[in-house]
């Protein structure tokens, strides 16, 4: 058994960090979690403190990255350059990457993973989509850049849901994939399906879920075949929607639709499912995903950084979407500025204060996120739940004289001093205990930007 002492821990169901709080966990599972009568000072029944590792600070659940692409990473810092936007961003996406292979991307990922685990992230939704070799054709495993992913999680020390995407198109009117593209595709959904159904890893921290890329990229028809396999297999799904305003055109040009219709009508949406981003939806949009409780993953670092605009959070939340988050492209690999920047933008876009509490912001970033990646046992400081625990400190010059229940509004990555993953301590005293982050992240990024 393992015992932690936390200063503030944020229980469930609590509006503000609780002080003072005995968490034991035993064969990565928490069996006890006890707040005491005074620091230091046991309730009754509660043993001796001396073994308890003391955790200074604000100890959170576990934090859920539920939208990832590892290999964005290496473009942080090299498209700041000029002007353009979404599209032209992605032409510079692309030269990377076309340049990744099995060995590459384990490393690039491994680094990546543990700059996460440094920030307190626990669970990654990695949705995937470079598959095959860089002209298109399969390596001898077809499933050897997922392999890559999963691994590089494991070592890093974090889990993994691996979303598989289909990406099949190019446009929404059905281009064929053509230079760097084509290493992303199976040709169509059933040899997807048959690509996806033969991958099973075995490891604890990984599984293995599904996703659309967008309606550019999974023709119509073959929607509902992705959408069944997920629903068949009990796995996430995940799709991004709506994240350019040309998107929605495009589809309402060949489908006659929104795209947030045209995937309801093809039996996309539903509560294991989860847009991401949803920018740009209508106000019609807006009552599809919450009256079918499709989840929603906002990124706002990403979605400003490659100017996509502010979507309408409060009023997908309020509309029963559950909220979760996502740090993208990995412009900023911070999930307090991504729950921040929820509360801060919708400011930007109404001219008003105060549309999330805190305790929402720390619900997207833990429970909502895990449940969108299929860990419904995760995210909670909980009995019976994952041991997974993140400690920030409260005395840094970002955080000292702030209260406990605002580190959330004040804190960074780092600020993370502790981090415990299925009992098992990740990262101490601020460092990784088994990665030298900056020094592969340098590396991985060197060969494939050289």
């Amino acid at each position: 058994m393992t015992r932690w002492l936390a200063e503030y821990a944020w229980l469930p169901e609590h509006a503000e960090p609780t002080p003072d709080v005995l968490i034991e966990a035993e064969d990565g599972r928490i069996t006890a979690v006890t707040p005491l009568v005074g620091a230091g000072r046991p309730a009754a029944g509660v043993e001796v403190l001396g073994d308890a590792v003391r955790l200074p600070g604000l100890t959170l659940p576990g934090l859920a990255n539920a939208h990832s692409h590892a290999f964005h990473r290496a473009l942080r810092g090299r498209t700041h350059g000029g002007r353009g936007d979404f599209w032209s961003w992605r032409d510079v996406m692309y030269t990377v990457a076309a340049r990744l292979d099995p060995d590459s991307y384990l490393a690039l990922a491994r680094a990546a993973y543990a700059e996460m685990a440094l920030a307190g992230i626990t669970c990654v939704g990695e949705f995937h989509y470079l598959h095959h070799g860089p002209d298109g054709t399969p390596y001898a495993d077809p499933n050897a850049m997922s392999a890559a992913l999963v691994a590089a999680a494991g070592q890093a020390g974090i889990r993994i849901t691996l979303l598989d995407t289909a990406y099949l198109t190019a446009t929404v009117d059905g281009d064929p994939l053509v230079g760097p593209q084509r290493r992303f595709g199976d040709g169509n959904a059933l040899r997807w399906a048959e690509r996806v159904a033969a991958f099973r890893p075995e490891d604890d921290h990984a599984r293995v879920g599904a996703a659309i890329h967008s309606v550019r990229a999974v023709p119509a028809e073959q929607l509902a075949t992705v959408a069944n396999l997920a629903d068949r297999a009990g796995v996430p799904l995940h799709v991004h929607l709506s994240e350019q305003p040309a998107e929605n055109d495009a589809c309402r040009a060949v489908h006659g639709c929104t795209p947030t219709r045209l995937l309801a009508d093809h039996g996309v949406l539903g509560p294991h499912t989860t847009a991401v981003h949803a920018t740009h939806p209508t106000g019609a949009d807006v009552t599809l995903l919450g009256e079918s409780r499709t989840g929603v993953c906002l990124c706002p670092t990403t979605e400003r950084d490659l100017a996509d605009g502010i979507g309408p959070a409060r009023r997908m939340a309020e509309a029963g979407s559950p909220l979760s988050l996502g740090s993208d492209s990995h412009a900023v690999v911070d999930l307090f500025e991504e729950a921040r920047a929820v509360e801060l933008d919708e400011r930007l876009r109404t001219r008003r204060r105060g549309h999330f509490t805190a305790a929402e912001l720390v619900t997207a970033a833990t429970v909502g996120g895990h449940a969108a990646l299929g860990w419904g046992d995760a995210g909670r400081l909980s009995v019976g739940d994952r041991a997974d625990l993140v400690t920030v400190r409260l005395d840094s010059a970002r955080t000292a004289g702030v209260p406990p229940v605002g580190a959330f509004f004040a804190a960074t990555a780092a600020d993370v001093t502790h981090v415990v993953v299925d009992g098992r301590t990740v990262v101490a005293g601020g460092r990784h205990l088994t990665v030298d982050v900056p020094a592969e992240l340098h590396a991985a990024i060197a060969e494939v930007t050289a």
